[in-house]
């Protein structure tokens, strides 16, 4: 079996971040998102992935490199546009031949892991499913593609955003498939908005009559692609984490909770609120920082107060009481004083000078 994972897509939702990087590189818990579906893919036994890139390919390739690391073989498979998730498909053609597949978007995050979705999905039989989709119960099943099930739990129809929707299962982002979707995604035409949309292609497979199989999710599911959700990720990311203090931390600063120092990290006269994770090269002074944050590698944090924010590397925050529910890019500066709770959206090589409510 082998994995695809969509990376293609240009990340407006997450705009001024994905001007100048990629959104599966985002980092939740100091880990691109990227990665965390690679290594869901490796758990359930996948060795070969092929990664649909665009315009930012040469970013992706050089944060997951050959797959070596991971013990897989990956291939880069260029999009010249992201014209849909079934055309996704039919340029990885060659890439995955006639083997049965799981894709997986590169932006979704799962708490449930891919091995019992795989399991069991290539059987003998003249009812041999053709496809299997993982479904969750959602409270606005308006807001996404919905699945109406017929006997015994298979698929009979696939909605896109239905105004009346027939149920309250929503496709999450993870499918898999065998040979047969080659001929789904060859036959059908773009929608309204000018892409292959992968749910056509699987009712075209049930309107053939071939069998269309369904999971349920257990546990959590976001799409990162907006900055609210992906703090809200980083939150579950960070309440699986365990105290490990590998950088240095002076005697006057104080563990509170679960807290990862990495290695090169250096905290001094500063109040550490697990959960939280802190980089390999940051450099943290008089701070009080968490719950809920991650700061990435070879940042400098002083004289502030952080909570439930994502600070990637190289950012540096001075005389900054109250930032919250922020996402800051790459070496931005954050430079006070401020005295007020701020909520922060900043793109990569940013600067942001604040003023408190002394001075107007």
């Amino acid at each position: 079996m082998k994995g695809l994972i969509l990376s293609g897509g240009e990340g407006r939702r997450l705009r001024p971040i994905t001007h100048t990087s990629a959104k599966q590189l985002v980092p939740i818990a100091n880990k691109p998102i990227l990665f965390y579906g690679i290594e869901a893919m490796v758990d359930a036994g996948i060795r070969q992935i092929g990664i649909v890139v665009g315009h930012t390919e040469p970013e992706i390739r050089a944060a997951v490199g050959d797959g070596s690391r991971w013990g897989v073989d990956v291939t880069y498979l260029p999009q010249d546009a992201p014209l849909g998730l079934a055309h996704a498909v039919l340029i990885a053609r060659d890439f995955l031949g006639d083997d049965p597949f799981v894709m997986y978007l590169g932006d979704n995050m799962l708490e449930q892991d891919l091995t019992q979705f795989v399991d069991g999905f290539v059987a003998e039989g003249e009812r041999s499913p053709s496809a299997r989709i993982l479904l969750k119960k959602v409270e606005n099943p308006q807001m996404f593609g919905v699945a109406e099930l017929g006997d015994e739990g298979a698929v009979r129809q696939l909605v896109e955003k239905p105004d009346e929707p027939a149920s309250d299962l929503a496709l999450v982002g993870v499918y898999l498939f065998d040979q047969a979707i080659h001929d789904a995604v060859r036959s059908i035409r773009p929608s309204e908005r000018g892409e292959l949309e992968i749910t056509d292609a699987i009712q075209w497979l049930i309107d053939r009559g071939d069998l269309v199989e369904h999971r349920e999710l257990q546990g959590w599911w976001i799409d990162t692609g907006k900055k609210d959700p992906l703090l809200e990720c980083n939150q579950l990311v960070l309440d699986t984490l365990h105290t490990d203090l590998a950088g240095v931390l002076d005697s006057d600063t104080t563990v509170e909770g679960p807290v990862l120092v990495e290695a090169g990290a250096r905290i001094e006269n500063s109040l550490l609120r697990g959960p939280l994770v802190i980089g390999r090269g940051t450099i943290v002074t008089d701070s009080d920082l968490g719950p809920y944050v991650s700061i990435g590698a070879d940042c400098r944090i002083a004289n502030s107060r952080i909570n439930h924010s994502v600070l990637l590397e190289g950012v540096s925050v001075d005389r900054v009481t109250g930032l919250t529910e922020s996402l800051i890019g790459r070496e931005a500066i954050i430079d006070g004083p401020s005295a007020t709770s701020l909520r922060l959206m900043v793109g990569d090589h940013s600067s942001v000078a604040l003023e408190s409510a002394d001075h107007g």
